[in-house]
């Protein structure tokens, strides 16, 4: 018998969707179909050497051709949402310039068969895949960037429109300055921490020139982003540990919540950050800072550490705790820390919505007698939607889970080593296999919907 609470589907309300998320390049393939261009992961993937089984997204799930079958599988899972992400390059293949219809009509005719289906369409316009065209131009580093992206969100919403229930600008911009442009295990592979913050400052500009695009050509749907939290905690009572705790959830959380809904970078980490600051042009603040109509929250791990002076600034050392279980990506389960995530940004920065956009475990998964049996996970979504319903319970006004993933994917560096889904897939044949998980979360949400 489980020794944890169980989640109530009753604690959820009426209207609240449950449901999962995908992103285009980890999914999709047909890198080369029907006009589509290159992005920078597809030159990543392919020529970096950091992959870690060498392998790239080219065929990944063949979700491009196999659209209307992952649909009638959303479905069958009980799913009410389904969150996923409009190929840049798909739609642009230069990033800027003629439309391609082809790639377009991909998104069209997927948010009318969710629709059909009674399933609501989250779509994210920014998960990554960024036209080589225009990284070669400079991509994240450079300001036209920005401008070329509000036009990409130009086209999407003028075609989409209010058929689509939520859009997110971005996906998690910290990953993509942060893992992409200092870390460098993410494209373009890039290691300097002024280009990283410049990065940074460019994708939330980026940002908030894509919110009036939308609102432009929509009258109904949801407008906001998708960032990653990370609540942090001390290893140790030291001083130089708390000190180092605030200066790792500056840099993490507060370095894109604050400018989002302050207006402002967060002072401490802007001192601490001094020569590499980026360059904030007149104006740049008040045009990210902009009312949203919901923000979404990806959520994994905690941050457990200790200061340790011969890391680099936040001179943040994550330690392992004792008795925690840890997925295969090495990150400890924590569902706590959703909670707090939760409370905290309801508490301290008021959006009118919250849902949370990301939330899964990678787990080492097979399939036998043609089952897969992952019992892990079914804890971690017990765990995880407990801590959602008592978000809810404390006034945070959240309105979705989505699940990460609906299916196993191209886990970007780590390639296809890495097993996050709900459903598993046999990229030799495509078969996909719902997990014990996913039979768990469509009796579930099954519950919930009697419950209404």
């Amino acid at each position: 018998m489980p020794t944890h609470t169980l989640p109530n589907p009753q604690a959820f309300p009426k209207d609240f969707v449950f449901g999962a998320a995908t992103s285009a390049y980890q999914i999709e393939g047909a890198v080369h179909a029907d006009g589509r261009g290159l992005s920078m992961w597809d030159s990543f993937a392919h020529h970096s050497g950091r992959i870690a089984d060498g392998s790239t997204g080219d065929v990944a799930c063949d979700h491009y051709h196999r659209m209307e079958s992952d649909v009638a599988l959303i479905q069958s899972l009980g799913h009410t949402a389904y969150r996923f992400s409009v190929a840049w390059p798909r739609v642009l293949p230069t990033g800027r310039g003629a439309v391609n219809t082809r790639g377009l009509d991909f998104y069209d005719r997927l948010v009318d068969q969710l629709l059909a289906r009674g399933i609501t369409p989250y779509a994210t316009l920014y998960h990554w895949d960024l036209p080589l065209t225009l990284h070669e131009q400079g991509g994240w580093l450079h300001r036209d960037t920005c401008r070329a992206f509000a036009d990409f969100a130009e086209v999407v919403a003028r075609r989409l429109g209010d058929r689509v229930h939520s859009y997110a600008t971005l996906n998690e911009p910290r990953c993509s300055a942060t893992v992409g442009y200092l870390e460098g295990r993410h494209a373009p592979g890039l290691q300097d921490r002024g280009m990283a913050l410049q990065a940074a400052h460019h994708l939330l500009l980026a940002h908030g020139l894509a919110v009036p695009a939308l609102r432009a050509h929509t009258r109904s749907a949801q407008v906001g982003v998708v960032l990653d939290v990370k609540p942090y905690y001390a290893a140790d009572s030291g001083a130089d540990t708390a000190h180092t705790v605030q200066m790792a959830d500056g840099v993490f959380n507060r370095w894109f919540l604050d400018p989002l809904f302050k207006g402002h970078y967060p002072q401490d980490v802007w001192v601490a950050e001094q020569g590499h600051q980026p360059l904030v042009q007149d104006g740049d603040l008040a045009t990210i800072c902009q009312p949203l109509d919901a923000l979404g929250l990806n959520y994994y791990t905690r941050g457990h550490v200790v200061h340790d002076a011969t890391l680099p600034f936040p001179h943040a050392r994550e330690l392992p705790v004792a008795g925690a279980s840890y997925t295969t990506m090495g990150w400890e389960v924590f569902a706590e820390g959703l909670r707090q995530m939760l409370v905290r940004i309801h508490q301290e920065y008021a959006p009118q919505r919250l849902y949370v956009a990301e939330n899964g475990a990678a787990l080492d998964d097979s399939v036998v007698d043609g089952r897969v049996h992952d019992p892990l996970r079914v804890r971690y979504l017990q765990e995880h939607l407990q801590a959602c319903a008592q978000a809810l319970a404390q006034g945070v006004p959240l309105q979705a889970w989505l699940g990460w993933s609906l299916m196993d994917n191209y886990e970007w560096g780590k390639g296809y080593t890495q097993r996050f889904g709900l459903c598993h897939v046999d990229y030799a044949t495509q078969t996909r296999t719902p997990k014990d998980s996913a039979l768990w979360l469509r009796d579930f949400i099954a519950q919930h919907a009697r419950a209404r």
